[in-house]
């Protein structure tokens, strides 16, 4: 079962290593940089459609129960 605090690990990790979040209903968010997400204690809230200044045009909540494994290795964004 992944946990609030293995997000949170992986999010500030050094150097931070880009990784996917993998839901029970098929849908995969990569996670390219620390700021695309957050933690709380039930869910995690991932910043989606990045413009050109990596900024979220919206959000979406990920609750934590329904993330099924979390992948390394997701090739971040070229800059």
């Amino acid at each position: 079962m992944i946990t609030a605090l293995e997000i949170k690990t992986r999010l500030t990790a050094q150097p931070f290593r880009p990784f996917r979040i993998c839901m029970s209903d098929g849908k995969t968010y990569d996670i390219t940089n620390h700021d695309m997400a957050w933690v709380t204690r039930n869910a995690v809230h991932v910043g989606v459609v990045m413009d050109a200044d990596d900024i979220a045009e919206r959000t979406v909540q990920c609750a934590i129960l329904h993330i099924t494994r979390v992948e390394d290795n997701v090739p971040a964004k070229a800059a």
